[in-house]
């Protein structure tokens, strides 16, 4: 069987391609549980997502009509617009989104039932574009299950209560409330239902959680970082902080810590090929980014407090060159290339304000030169406010401003290190070339008795390891899948398993994307709409793989067709 990457269901017979041969991650042994179930960490930390964000929004919504009643016109309109603006941004991305995953779901499920159910016991998919069978799922839905006019009726009825309900959502600016909510429907749902309901309801929890982390993301970089700006410029020029201010200004600092270690954790969750990350280094990751962007934007407020053009003229130029040295890395995040280039541009303003991790790779060289950069900027930035700051500002304060600087960025400079060294989900950093590699109990990554095997996909949605372009030239097909580091008091090796061929495959025609790379069915909202279907209608969960290209001729060939 087969279903297409715009997903459309077609029929595939005698034809199954070779499986991919896999080769270990080098720096750190797969050693996943086979089943994991939504907790109540996780519960809890959508909730606190949540306050965030209503923090967040009625700061400074209430700010801003603050400034209005003291007949502060310019800062009340700078205010709202900063507010505004990014919210409507942000609602028609999440209508857009909701638009397609919505359009055609019943017939694709329809579609999807009757294509398993007339293939037997063979149940293996695949993403293959086909012009030439286009419609021939449908075609076999309507010939093997034809759907009578009261359920047809019904499923009308409701379409239009979802489509209506979900306008009302948007228009009030509500789609990251909503999408936060049924992320905790389906999170909790999955610790209910039985199995293979429970396996179902989490692929749909972790597809919201990554659309959510996307969206909160933008959100964050267009609304609160130029909001803390404003508002941290308003109280220097005035030499004084009003209540509001304060509670704005750290609810624009908290929203932008939060949702960068949020965005980091989920996309590290949707991933098998890494370890997940804990929620102690999620904390730590607030704290580095919470101090350093707080010297950021406090050593861009006391600038723009005395030269405005010019400041607008830095950030501009910082941004150009943030966007150049991102798209020189040569990404691979998007399905296409005016989108990759979209997401840099948006990259490059996250770039102005925090490091944020486009490349797979060491990228601890790329790191220190973003850092030495930023510490240079800050100290450039703070010196000319220094020597040519208004006679209002007294010595003491200004000495006290630039301290809160220098101390602000070396506080989040040390959290930084106690993530990489300390909490580091591959493992502590030891110097600057290696990882210190730990012990991994084998009966719990590699046991014969297990009830699931190694590359079953189960929760969240899962691929066979992604085989690195150094690897492949010197693995053959008939390599190891697994290879597991004996411990030193073992006395022998366990016997390396066998690949798991059984059940139902999603074979997707594409190379797979790295990290830190969301997933293709991740991003591209036809192979997740594909994959929901596929696994709805099969009696048993399936699992994903990526097309293995063995060659770096083959991969430069393969990159050139599609």
């Amino acid at each position: 069987m087969a279903a297409k990457s715009d997903g459309t269901l077609v029929s595939r017979r005698n034809e199954t391609p070779p499986e991919c041969p896999c080769v270990p991650d080098q720096r750190s042994p797969q050693c996943r549980p086979a089943g994991r179930r939504y907790s109540l960490l996780d519960c809890f930390w959508t909730l606190c997502a949540l306050l965030v964000f209503f923090s967040d929004g009625a700061s400074d919504l209430w700010l801003a009509a603050d400034y209005y009643l003291r007949r502060d016109y310019w800062w009340f309109a700078l205010t709202l617009v900063f507010v505004v603006v990014p919210s409507l941004v942000v609602q028609v991305l999440s209508f857009r989104w909701f638009a397609y995953d919505y359009s055609d779901t019943v017939e694709s499920d329809t579609a999807a039932a009757a294509v398993v159910a007339a293939s037997g016991a063979e149940s293996n998919f695949s993403t293959k574009d086909s012009d030439r069978q286009r419609g021939a799922g449908r075609t076999a839905a309507v010939g093997v299950s034809p759907a009578t006019g009261t359920r047809g009726g019904a499923q009308g009825c409701c379409r239009v209560l979802m489509w209506f309900f979900q306008s009302i959502v948007h228009i009030f600016q509500l789609a990251q409330v909503w999408r936060y909510v049924h992320a905790l429907y389906l999170g909790v749902q999955s610790r209910w239902r039985g199995d293979h309901e429970r396996r179902h309801f989490y692929w749909r929890m972790m597809f919201e959680s990554a659309d959510i982390s996307m969206l909160r993301l933008l959100e964050s970089f267009l609304k609160s970082a130029p909001q803390l700006v404003l508002q941290l410029s308003i109280m220097i020029q005035a030499s004084q902080v009003l209540p509001l201010q304060g509670l704005s200004a750290s609810a624009s600092l908290v929203s932008l810590a939060w949702m960068i270690a949020s965005y980091q954790k989920a996309l590290r969750d949707s991933r098998d090929d890494k370890f997940p990350m804990s929620y102690k280094a999620v904390i730590v990751q607030i704290l580095w980014h919470l101090f350093t962007i707080g010297a950021r934007t406090m050593a861009f407020a006391l600038f723009a407090s005395v030269f405005q053009l010019y400041f607008g003229i830095f950030i501009v130029a910082h941004w150009c060159i943030m966007t150049f040295w991102i798209i020189q890395g040569e990404t691979d995040f998007c399905m296409s290339k005016w989108e990759e280039i979209i997401y840099n541009m948006m990259v490059g303003i996250v770039y102005v304000f925090c490091w944020f991790s486009v490349k797979e790779g060491r990228t601890r060289c790329r790191l220190f030169i973003y850092s030495m950069g930023v510490f240079v900027e800050n100290v450039v930035l703070t010196t000319i406010w220094y020597l040519y700051r208004g006679q209002r500002t007294s010595d003491f304060y200004a000495v006290i401003l630039v301290c809160v600087v220098a101390s602000s960025y070396a506080l989040g400079t040390f959290f930084m290190f106690v993530y990489y060294c300390l909490l580091h989900p591959d493992g502590p950093i030891s110097g600057w070339g290696f990882v210190v590699e730990e012990e991994v109990v084998v009966g719990s990554c590699a046991s014969p008795t297990s009830t699931l095997p190694p590359d079953v996909v189960s929760t969240p949605p899962r691929t066979l390891q992604r085989t690195k372009g150094g690897d492949r030239e010197g693995t053959g097909v008939d390599g190891d899948v697994f290879q597991v580091r004996a411990l030193r008091a073992a006395p022998a090796a366990l016997p390396s398993l066998a690949p798991w061929s059984e059940g139902p495959v999603i074979r997707i025609d594409l190379p797979r994307k790295k990290y830190p790379a969301w997933d293709a069915h991740f991003i591209d909202r036809r192979l997740r709409k594909t994959i929901l279907v596929l696994e709805s209608a099969a009696p048993v969960t399936p699992r994903i793989q990526y097309r293995c290209l063995g060659s770096p001729k083959e991969v430069m060939e393969y990159e050139t067709t599609v």
